[in-house]
């Protein structure tokens, strides 16, 4: 399901929490920078936190600090206690069949480094294919890449059109009896794009090819069921939905995962151990090696049960409305382009501005209080595609206001007046 059609069938008037209220829960957004309230828009590169998440993680290194898995004293079983509960929660969230299919890693970025090692390296060979898109952030490229030098596999990319979609009978015509993988972002951090996800699945099972997602884009922004989609792997970041860093989530189907060997060794992924053979855990353990990040699961967890409340559809809807709102308005600011103006999209605003460097951009609005982001945002490879050296970018999540859609096209202006 797209935002586009959750906005259809979830009137913005329905929305259940009013945005102040939840702007509340916000400490870091009630501050003045320069001397002007904060206009927080870069939410693509991470998003604030509520305050349940911090005082949560505050409990745990105040009252529960223990290692998990490892004794019997109370503070150690209210740990793993915590941890464990936070994965049921990731579990629920993305509708895994399994609990034993979800796998704390710190990130996005390590998620697919994970599946490239371990998925990839155990099975590709010289001349086999990994399929990627033009629109992939750098962490769903240098990984394969690595695998590619120590395998001789090599990547095809898919190509997009000017609007920043994925050119679909492209992605049909590159898929061919040497491709083992298939690896694609479901939403673009620089074009906002969301791709047809289930139809780049179905495509590339009907060859027997198994398809990860970097989901670090969606999950935050729409409902994600990982068994509707019917993806082989999945993989998003905490910090990216309200959560802290240094945590984040690979999904796996557990026929994958329970044939892919350990991906680190040591610590928790053991059974058990002798100078002759180890025997590794079972899953998810097998590749959680050594002490996790126990507060950050328990932070993630915290970061679900807040995002619940509001209802991932509310805050697609709302996100969509606001979407719309924030491209109506700045397309009236005077030579303003938009990179990246796909039919289906996240909250993502990249433009450039006639005579005018993003970066120039980026510190005449913080000097107004805006917070955005300027440069290539971690994908050169689709400043080439559009024949730029960078954008400036306003990513959105459902604290946002169109009163700071206001703020940003007047300050934007501004800049045009400037420098223009």
């Amino acid at each position: 399901m797209t935002i586009a059609n959750i906005a259809a069938e979830v009137p913005i008037a329905s929305v259940p929490f009013e945005i102040e209220r939840a702007r509340a829960d916000f400490p870091v957004l009630q501050q003045e920078v320069h001397g002007k309230p904060l206009v927080y828009l870069d939410n693509a590169a991470t998003m604030q936190k509520p305050r349940q998440v911090t005082e949560a993680i505050d409990h745990y290194y105040r009252w529960d600090n223990a290692n998990i898995h490892r004794a019997v004293h109370q503070l150690s079983e209210r740990a793993t206690q915590a941890y464990e509960a936070a994965r049921n929660k990731v579990q629920h969230f993305i509708n895994a069949a399994r609990r034993e299919e979800i796998v704390f890693v710190r990130g996005t970025t390590e998620a697919i480094n994970l599946v490239a090692q371990s998925f990839g390296r155990s099975r590709l060979q010289a001349g086999d294919e990994i399929l990627l898109s033009h629109m992939e952030h750098h962490s769903n490229i240098v990984p394969w890449q690595l695998l590619c030098e120590q395998t001789g596999a090599v990547l095809k990319v898919v190509p997009i059109d000017d609007t920043g979609e994925l050119l679909l009978d492209e992605y049909e015509r590159c898929l061919s009896p040497r491709t083992r993988l298939v690896a694609m972002v479901h939403a673009s951090n620089v074009l906002g794009t969301i791709n047809p996800a289930q139809k780049i699945i179905e495509l590339a099972h009907a060859r027997g090819i198994p398809v990860l997602l970097d989901g670090a884009q969606t999950v935050p922004h729409m409902p994600v069921d990982v068994q509707e989609l019917d993806c082989d792997f999945y993989a998003f970041s905490a910090h990216k939905m309200v959560g802290p860093t240094g945590i984040g989530v690979l999904y796996g189907k557990r026929e994958w995962l329970e044939a892919m060997p350990p991906y680190q060794g040591g610590g928790d992924m053991i059974l058990s151990v002798s100078f002759d053979k180890t025997l590794y855990s079972d899953l998810p353990y097998k590749f959680e090696a050594g002490t996790p990040h126990i507060a950050g699961a328990i932070g993630l967890g915290v970061a679900i049960d807040y995002l619940e409340t509001l209802g991932m559809e509310n805050i697609a809807a709302y996100e969509q409305e606001l979407l719309n709102y924030g491209t109506e308005v700045l397309a009236q600011v005077p030579g303003l382009r938009f990179i990246g103006t796909a039919q289906e999209k996240v909250g993502v605003l990249s433009f450039v501005l006639e005579g005018v460097h993003p970066h120039d951009i980026g510190t005449i609005l913080d000097h107004e209080g805006i917070a955005i982001r300027t440069g290539h945002h971690c994908a050169q490879p689709v400043m080439e595609r559009f024949n730029i050296p960078a954008t400036a970018r306003a990513s959105l999540a459902f604290y946002n206001t169109k009163a700071e859609m206001d703020v940003l096209a007047a300050g934007i202006k501004r800049v045009g007046e400037l420098l223009g």
